[in-house]
């Protein structure tokens, strides 16, 4: 498999190389050059196999030959060491739990295949720095999918203040290769700081980046498991299927139009925002205008300018009308959001987090045009990574899982920067 830059002015690479550059010399996003779709007995049958069995298949083209499948079968099986439930709360909506991992997000998945990857490939090699922007859960999950990789050093910016204290503690505490930078700024901010790193010759010629965001494609391409998992639990009794995903950088519903280019019978997706809503004014008015991000209860999603939508429209040969009918994209307030989680509490005794909140509105909202749908919003961290807000809206006090107890004693560790000249400083130290 080859990979192409989307700024096309780049060769192309090997999946190898593509994740370990993390962007192409001419700074774009890779995607693979070819797709071909798993054959239709793989889905009829799909009830039959393992987890570990449908990720091999689906990734497989993907990686393979430079990680051997024996390999990629080992990777699969380390990464996919917990449950991905499917939780029905009416006739038309389930939710899909992806929480269970070590960080209790659904960024484990991604960061514990990429964090083996290239451990695979840098073995006896030169030290490896991940850098990577977080607004809550990639950090958490980068941090522990990484934590003690041998030759690789991890450089994690969070935006000060603007993470929950629990998040903050899960990439501030690990220590070992890990490494904190709290920003003084938002989201986009740091994520604008990774950007002019990778393009910084200063810092290239002394140390070999990686990024550790769904921009990296062994990041972004096992978040594909998730959409096969809730479909073979629910394919013989419900069709129609339609996902809403709460969205912020936009690599998860990419990654569900990945599995659907596999062939996996997905109807439709939705794209569920919160007050970061540049898509969904795209869907309207056909204006791309990234923005500076807002500050929202639901902060994974606070993106003002998805780095994973020009994959999206890559899928889509940048037609429009294409995109259109397979996706479509709300936004939700704050005031919405907690609204939601009372009522998914008091009328469904589920309780969900910010995020998974605006995908259940998401799912609400498509099911007024959609009656015959049966709409699955990913619930993609855990309650208690949110608990001030949790608690307030749902009036229960909610028990802390062990993965939370594990870290939230710890001593945050941090370095406060300001700008970009403190990062490059910092990395060139």
């Amino acid at each position: 498999m080859k990979y192409y830059s989307l700024n096309r002015k780049a060769k192309e690479v090997s999946f190898k190389d593509a994740v370990i550059k993390g962007l192409a010399d001419d700074k774009g996003l890779y995607f693979p050059k070819k797709i071909t779709p798993l054959s239709k007995s793989f889905f009829k049958n799909i009830d039959t196999l393992s987890n570990v069995e449908i990720a091999f298949e689906a990734i497989k083209q993907f990686v393979t030959p430079e990680i051997p499948e024996g390999i990629l079968k080992k990777i699969i099986e380390e990464t996919l060491c917990f449950d991905f439930p499917v939780v029905s709360l009416s006739k038309n909506i389930s939710t899909l739990e992806l929480f269970h991992g070590p960080t209790m997000a659904f960024k484990d998945v991604g960061a514990r295949f990429m964090a083996r990857c290239l451990g695979y490939f840098n073995r006896g090699t030169n030290q490896v720095t991940v850098l990577v922007a977080t607004s809550g859960d990639t950090g958490a999950a980068v941090a522990n999918g990484f934590l003690g990789v041998k030759d690789v050093n991890v450089v994690i910016l969070y935006p000060s203040k603007k993470v929950s204290d629990i998040q903050e503690k899960q990439i501030t505490s690990l220590g070992q290769n890990i490494s904190a930078l709290e920003v003084q700024g938002t989201f986009d901010d740091c994520q604008a700081m990774v950007k002019n790193a990778f393009l910084d010759k200063d810092i290239t010629n002394k140390i070999q980046l990686t990024s550790a965001n769904s921009i990296n494609v062994a990041r972004w391409l096992p978040q594909m498991f998730y959409f096969f998992f809730a479909y073979k639990k629910l394919y013989k009794t419900h069709k129609d299927i339609v996902f809403s995903v709460p969205s912020g950088n936009f690599g998860n519903v990419c990654a569900g139009m990945m599995a659907q280019q596999l062939g996996l019978p997905i109807k439709h997706f939705i794209a569920a925002n919160n007050d970061n809503n540049v898509v969904t004014r795209y869907l309207k008015t056909q204006l791309y205008t990234p923005v500076k991000s807002v500050q929202t209860i639901s902060n994974a999603m606070d993106v003002g300018d998805p780095s994973n939508f020009i994959r999206i429209q890559e899928i889509y040969k940048n037609k429009f009308d294409s995109l259109q009918k397979n996706l479509s994209s709300f936004s939700f307030n704050n005031t919405q959001t907690r609204v939601a989680m009372f009522d998914i509490y008091t009328k469904h005794g589920y309780v969900a987090d910010p995020h998974g909140a605006v995908g259940y509105l998401g799912c609400k909202t498509y099911l007024e045009k959609n009656t015959k749908a049966h709409c699955v919003f990913l619930e993609t961290a855990h309650p208690t990574k949110f608990l001030d807000v949790v608690e307030q809206v749902v009036k229960t006090k909610q028990d802390l899982p062990k993965q939370i107890q594990a870290v939230i004693a710890n001593k945050k560790v941090a370095t406060t920067i300001s700008n970009y000249s403190d990062l490059k400083a910092f990395l060139l130290l």
